[in-house]
């Protein structure tokens, strides 16, 4: 799909020159979002609010053009599970009908400061849970490449709020891959950094140990610019790390670096064969380029996924308590006491997918059954993480699949939950382990639709892994 704009660099060298203004960029991109309505991409766009702030900037570049924020002239939209004050915040469903932010999410509210304009919020699985967009109370979001297929999730809208030019910069949340599926699947460039790199204050909480915001974008130059603005400690988050930021955008000297792969990843039974051969085509391109490029054993990964959905399914037992029918959001005209308003409301508001997941978290947690599902589950999340940082200390990348195959038809999985759930297999390993990841788009599937490929840094390696992205 053709892009009008596809770096922030490049709008604003037109700004600066005086062959194009905010106000422009603003309606380009509102002019796409009403083309592509049928694609189902925004649950809210901020066309008055976007217009009075590209018009704010257009007079600051006129009146002084020496003192403009580093991101004028950035259009972003962000996902339906991160905050913006005074505006509707769903994750995408009922439970939450009607309810509006006191507050806008850290994250976000860096980004406004730096002079992003913020164009609306975007469709995704609910509460986070999904991963191909489907699961969404508002319909699903479908595919740019091929609208007869689903764009990944839980972030699809993200991914194709950028993959159908409708905005610059997209704000995901990833727990197991939900940025960087959906950015494989729709061609576009999907970040998720290390672990509390960026704060979690104002993103509804899914799995509060996994749950990160990403980036999509067309290009890795944007992500890291956003990046940099984004990052670093937070008062409002604990989690968040102390470490200082680096200039993400500053170039690192270009050199060979060793890149480790899994055998059992790259040979999976369930990997599409012409994935597996453009995977060994970027392969021999590393090498070519003169890396060094080597199988490594990893022994964890049939077991990333069960552990990852009784680990995440516990924690979205405990968060999602509070959507109670009580304090915000829907409640149950027909409860006549409070354990009817709870159980009433809570039976209205959340969808099959969410209620599943809440069920299986609940019997994990249980007295009789903790020891032997979710206590394991745990020490299967240690050997992952502690083989995966050991890995990092001899290897600088690790270079990984995607997705077992492109994006599915709408419709196809919803009778499998399993192999739904097998889609996030080559992605979860860097929530598990706390650690960077970016997909990269690869090549284009003799199905017409995108295929992508993963890389994953050491901890805190978001510069190193960015810079080596960005001269592939």
């Amino acid at each position: 799909m053709t892009t009008r704009f596809t770096s922030l660099t490049s709008i604003q060298d037109q700004l600066r020159s005086g062959s194009l203004i905010v106000a422009e960029v603003v309606d380009h991109y509102l002019e796409r979002i009403e083309a592509t309505r049928d694609l189902n991409i925004y649950l809210e766009v901020y066309a008055d609010e976007a217009r009075q702030q590209a018009k704010a900037q257009d007079q600051l570049l006129a009146d002084d053009p020496q003192q403009l924020p580093p991101l004028f002239g950035l259009v972003v939209s962000h996902k339906d599970v991160i905050c913006l004050k005074d505006h509707g915040v769903q994750g995408a469903s009922k439970i939450l009908d009607g309810f509006e932010s006191q507050f806008t999410a850290t994250a976000l509210q860096r980004l406004i400061e730096a002079g992003a304009i913020v164009i609306g919020r975007t469709n995704c699985d609910e509460m986070a849970m999904g991963s191909d967009n489907s699961h969404s109370a508002f319909g699903p979001t479908r595919n740019a490449a091929n609208p007869e297929h689903v764009p990944g999730g839980s972030s699809g809208g993200a991914a194709v709020a950028v993959q159908a030019d409708t905005c610059l910069v997209a704000l995901g949340s990833d727990t197991g891959g939900s940025v960087r599926q959906p950015a494989a699947f729709c061609g576009v460039y999907g970040f998720k950094p290390t672990y509390g790199r960026i704060s979690r204050h104002g993103l509804l909480a899914y799995g509060s140990s996994f749950d990160q915001i990403g980036l999509l974008a067309h290009s890795v130059e944007d992500v890291s610019r956003t990046l940099q603005v984004m990052a670093g400690p937070d008062e409002y988050d604990a989690t968040a790390s102390q470490s200082e930021v680096p200039d993400y955008a500053r170039d690192l000297p270009a050199s060979a670096k060793k890149i480790a792969y899994f055998p059992s990843a790259f040979e999976h039974p369930d990997l599409d064969p012409e994935i597996a051969r453009h995977n060994q085509a970027f392969v021999d391109r590393l090498r070519e380029q003169g890396h060094t490029v080597e199988p490594v054993d990893f022994d964890y990964l049939d077991a990333i996924i069960p552990a990852y959905y009784v680990l995440t399914t516990a924690e979205a037992s405990s968060n999602l308590s509070r959507y109670d029918g009580v304090r915000y959001g829907h409640r149950s005209a027909d409860a006549t006491t409070l354990l009817d308003t709870y159980r009433k409301s809570r039976t209205e508001g959340f969808g099959p997918e969410v209620k599943k997941r809440i069920m299986l978290g609940t019997f994990v947690l249980s007295a009789g059954y903790y020891d032997a599902y979710y206590a394991q589950a745990q020490k299967v999340r240690r050997l992952i993480y502690d083989r995966t940082r050991a890995i990092l200390e001899n290897y600088d990348f690790i270079l990984m699949p995607a997705s077992p195959g492109t994006a599915w038809k709408l419709g196809d999985k919803q009778e499998d939950a399993t192999a739904m759930y097998l889609a996030d297999i080559f992605t979860v390993q860097a929530n598990m382990a706390g650690i960077p990841a970016m997909a990269i788009p690869l090549a284009t599937h003799s199905n017409g639709l995108p295929v992508g490929i993963q890389l994953m840094g050491a901890p805190l390696g978001e510069h190193e892994l960015l810079a080596f992205c960005q001269n592939l």
